[in-house]
């Protein structure tokens, strides 16, 4: 399976841009997967912005919505 980084980029809604795997899906998961935390996609935008990528904040957050 080849890795769709380009298209994955475009809709990358991480706005940490020193990123190195932006629209590397497989590896931005398993990166915050090992840290015990959530990938920003998975944030509401205010919530991302936020960088605080713990399950606890992605809960509250969740919730307001």
């Amino acid at each position: 399976m080849d890795c769709k980084k380009h298209s994955n980029k475009a809709g990358c809604a991480c706005t940490y841009e020193p990123c190195p795997r932006k629209g590397v899906c497989c590896d931005c998961v398993a990166y915050h997967k090992a840290a015990g935390e959530l990938p920003g996609c998975l944030f509401t935008p205010e919530a991302e912005r936020t960088y605080d990528r713990t399950i606890e904040n992605f809960i509250r957050t969740s919730k307001r919505n």
